[in-house]
């Protein structure tokens, strides 16, 4: 057994005067972290008060209370005319405390001490970055969030005593207000004829289709999606075990035939689709396929899982009612989220279908969101009955409209040579076709030393096509002007 003297302690112990912490509290944080991974195994003595703090360059009253802490916590046992020594209580394996560098003590294990399942399709590249301006698939502008309204109805809903009872733990459904002016709103702007049981909150889109897919998706199931999909979609589907099929996509969305022919050969369990607004070329299905993907659906059972993240950005005419709006066989699952109405940051989403999966979908939710957020859907709610988000969008659509405009005109100014588009009739992006031969992830890099930041999800480059989705929303007449003017230098 080593003695104390052999021991490193001014190796292993690292005080930091600045921290805030308590110096005899890190000492004897730092020493109970030495115990506890073999460093000083049971029954070592440790050194005195006098020999410690002249080790550490501490007074010696810092090493008397550490040792008190630990005393008190039964770390050590302090044997009368001998000393103090490490507990004989504990079973720990001993380490070689000179093979340690002096943040030992103070470290967290870089990797798991076992093995464990990863998954490349949950790869996702996520850059943090500090550039000044950046091109999103379609996000709206923060700054134009209706805060004002939100803080004072969430601050009236917390000051309300008959609500004191949500910020307890009580596993509920979310708030009957909520879901109630959310089956009106719905109701009112998307054609549905729901009650508030046919509606489940989410925290968002995804949220939505994860839990679809984990309900109704078994392995080797097909799942059917545009040549190109919503990859998080994708991701999820395929992490469940399912096979996707790609199906074709033109400027009429997608190919109902080609649907029509697979299902006559296989079976099909689940279509995903964004029907309003296709991510991410933006274009819209046809009236025409709306009907016969609804009878395809009902004559091989097949599932529609329709995304309509994009609904409320509508310019040049009337948005067309959801698929779910002339669902008569309960074949389609509606989802939709806030996320894009107000901000990114409000994750209140919504799925509608049938009572009875609503019913067993609430009981996966419950595993993953038993509490949910009720004081944020009760303030929701109150801004859907007065009427605030309505008025916010109608607001705001004039905004993105002009933003529109604008960035479509300075793409035709500064790129027309290099790239074609179609102005899309709504939402926050336009999927923009590049000439053959340019690398689209060196223009990425280009950008990102204008500090311009163009996201890898964004490029859309195989063989045949050369793509970017290039949303428009987050960025001021201003800023576009900007942006567009870098992504044109970095070309060349």
């Amino acid at each position: 057994m080593s003695s104390p003297v052999k021991i490193p302690f001014k190796s292993l112990i690292r005080i930091d005067k600045d921290s805030g912490k308590a110096v005899y509290l890190q000492l004897a944080y730092q020493l109970i972290n030495a115990i506890q991974r073999g460093v000083l195994v049971p029954g070592i003595q440790l050194p005195g008060s006098r020999q410690m703090a002249a080790m550490l360059g501490l007074h010696r009253k810092t090493i008397i209370a550490a040792y008190d802490e630990l005393d008190a916590q039964g770390w050590i046992e302090v044997r009368p005319n001998k000393g103090t020594f490490v507990c004989t209580k504990f079973q720990v394996i001993p380490t070689d405390a000179s093979k340690h560098h002096q943040y030992f003590l103070a470290s967290y294990p870089s990797h798991t001490g076992y093995g464990f399942k990863k998954s490349i399709l949950l790869d996702l590249s996520v850059i943090r970055t500090n550039a000044k301006l950046e091109f999103t698939d379609g996000l709206p502008d923060v700054r134009l969030a209706p805060l004002a309204d939100l803080s004072r109805v969430y601050g009236t809903n917390l000051k309300r005593k008959s609500n004191l009872k949500h910020l307890g733990f009580t596993p509920n459904e979310g708030s009957e207000y909520f879901k109630e002016m959310l089956t009106t709103y719905l109701n009112n702007t998307r054609g549905l004829h729901i009650a508030k049981s046919n509606v489940m909150v989410t925290r968002g889109v995804d949220m939505g289709i994860y839990l679809a897919a984990e309900l109704l998706l078994q392995r080797d199931d097909l799942v059917l999606v545009a040549d190109l999909s919503y990859y998080v979609a994708n991701m999820i589907f395929q992490k469940v075990g399912a096979k996707i099929i790609s199906v074709p996509l033109d400027d009429h969305g997608i190919d109902v035939d080609a649907i029509r022919d697979l299902c006559k050969t296989q079976h099909i369990r689940m279509l995903y689709l964004t029907p309003h607004q296709h991510y991410p070329t933006t274009v819209t299905l046809s009236a025409a396929r709306r009907v016969d993907l609804l009878n395809l659906s009902a004559t091989y059972g097949f599932i529609i899982l329709e995304d309509d993240y994009d609904y409320d950005f509508q310019f040049d005419n009337s948005p067309i009612l959801p698929l779910a709006s002339a669902d008569t066989h309960g074949m389609v699952i509606y989802i939709g989220s806030f996320a894009k109405s107000l901000a990114p940051g409000f994750r209140s989403g919504y799925l509608v279908a049938p009572e009875n999966l609503i019913k067993e979908l609430g009981k996966l939710r419950g595993l993953i969101d038993r509490q949910g957020d009720v004081l944020m859907e009760q303030a929701l709610a109150e801004l859907l009955e007065y009427g605030e988000i309505q008025r916010h969008l109608k607001k705001t659509l004039k905004v993105y409209m002009e933003r529109r405009n604008t960035f479509c005109g300075l793409l035709q100014t500064h790129l027309a040579e290099v790239i074609s588009f179609k102005v899309p009739t709504g939402g926050l992006a336009v999927w923009t076709k590049w000439k053959a031969g340019l690398n689209l992830m060196q223009i990425s890099n280009n950008c990102m030393r204008n500090h311009l930041y163009l996201p890898q999800t964004l490029l859309y480059q195989r063989r045949g096509l050369s793509a970017m989705r290039l949303g428009f929303g987050n960025q001021t007449v201003e800023e576009l002007e900007r942006s567009v003017k870098i992504l044109a230098t970095a070309i060349s």
